[in-house]
């Protein structure tokens, strides 16, 4: 795998080392990523194989205040880094601005095809006139995590294979919970409605917004099915009512403030990190998913037209969305790899996590990875509809509007968003 990295190193790179004409000193090359993509060391090796690149990298705790920073340097047509990241939930956004990106099909290197990625991955970055406008970094197949202790004390099944009818289907979901609330004495089954509303809504043929990029939620009967079932949940106390990433999120998974967890890969990374060494043990997780399975995050890297060296940072785009990066930055964050030949490694299938009871991770997520199809076409807008009206509308739910109420909510506000 090594040798293989540095064969790459030198196929996607060789350029970067060689100075243009009328080039002084080193080629300055900015990277913008958002919370963990495990590059910090991978750039260092990059600059390393490559004397003649400098490479800084601009980093933000959280996607919304980066995304928000990228669409304003966007339109303000200056500030933008050679390389910016782009979290799938905010994809829709960038397509539609997709004449202010670099073709990566048209100036990358010439080894970086299609095959490099699963098929849903590689098409969610194509714009509607066919540009590549992004390389596939990270994958968030979906899973589902469970406190095993708490689904015992409940005298309800709790090993990964057991679990798995509890987990089939969205109704036997919400089923379960019932079951199980009514068994702990009213404890909650679930963290909040917005992370099961957010699943079922990506797992839909038809999203937010449709291909004509109009808004589809007032005539979407699926969507209005989902929001049905996950505020029948709310009502019948399932949710433990946390606004996700707040404080008090955190906290809940320390404090076993829920059963179970909607689990993209990248999500056992935050349960160990927030519930703790002495919770060890005690979380579980199941290749079993409602409805069979989909995707919840993973980005891309895209080159703007701004830079100055489209050429330089689309050779380092390819090297970190390199099958041998990507299994570096899952080992050093979590980070799924999307990439054909990382979900073929023996290192990737044979990872396994004490923390979850010494599950085989890597098997399971390359499984639950496979399963995503075509993905969901997400228009302009898509990904602040998510974030800004129905998160807000279900918490609103929560705290006791009415579903009726919550849902107009919802609609009120993404017409806002996507007039």
């Amino acid at each position: 795998m090594l040798a293989a990295a540095g064969l790459l190193a030198g196929a996607c790179g060789a350029s970067g080392g060689e100075q243009p004409a009328g080039q002084s000193g080193p080629i300055e090359l900015t990277i913008a990523t958002f919370t963990e993509f495990g590059y910090e060391d991978l750039l260092r090796e990059y600059e390393s194989a490559h004397p003649g690149i400098k490479i800084t990298h601009r980093k933000t705790g959280k996607g919304g205040p980066h995304h928000q920073n990228l669409i304003a340097k966007l339109g303000a047509g200056s500030g933008l880094a050679d390389i910016e990241a782009v979290e799938e939930g905010h994809l829709s956004n960038v397509l539609d601005k997709a004449s202010r990106f670099n073709d990566l099909s048209q100036i990358g290197p010439a080894g970086v095809t299609a095959d490099r990625w699963l098929p849903w991955k590689y098409e969610a970055a194509r714009s509607k006139d066919g540009k590549l406008i992004g390389y596939g970094t990270d994958s968030g197949p979906l899973a589902m995590c469970y406190r095993k202790d708490l689904l015992e004390a409940a005298g309800m099944p709790a090993d990964p294979q057991s679990v798995k009818p509890l987990f089939a289907t969205w109704e036997s979901y919400f089923a379960a919970g019932r079951d199980y609330v009514a068994r702990s004495g009213g404890k909650a089954w679930f963290d909040s409605a917005s992370q099961n509303f957010n699943s079922m809504v990506n797992q839909l043929e038809l999203g937010y917004v449709g291909r004509d990029d109009k808004l589809t939620l007032e005539n979407n009967a699926a969507i209005r099915d989902s929001w049905n079932q996950v505020t029948a949940a709310v009502t019948q106390g399932q949710s433990a009512k946390l606004s996700p990433f707040s404080n008090e999120w955190n906290t809940g998974f320390k404090q076993g403030a829920f059963a179970t967890k909607v689990c993209p890969a990248w999500m056992l990374g935050v349960i160990k990190e927030h519930s703790g060494p002495e919770n060890a043990g005690k979380w579980a997780v199941t290749d079993a998913f409602p409805g069979g399975g989909g995707n919840w995050g993973g980005s891309y890297l895209t080159v703007p037209t701004q830079s100055k060296h489209p050429k330089e940072a689309a050779e380092l785009a390819a090297w970190l969305t390199a099958p041998e990066q990507q299994l570096k930055a899952f080992v050093a964050k979590g980070n799924f790899p999307s990439q054909t030949k990382a979900l073929e490694s023996p290192q990737l299938l044979g990872q396994t996590d004490p923390y979850f009871g010494g599950a085989r991770i890597g098997e399971l997520f390359v499984a639950q990875a496979r399963k995503v199809k075509q993905p969901q076409y997400k228009g302009p807008g898509d990904g602040q509809i998510q974030e800004n009206a129905a998160a807000p509308a279900l918490q609103a739910v929560e705290q006791g509007t009415s579903p009726e109420a919550g849902w107009q909510q919802l609609v009120t506000t993404a017409k806002t968003i996507v007039r």
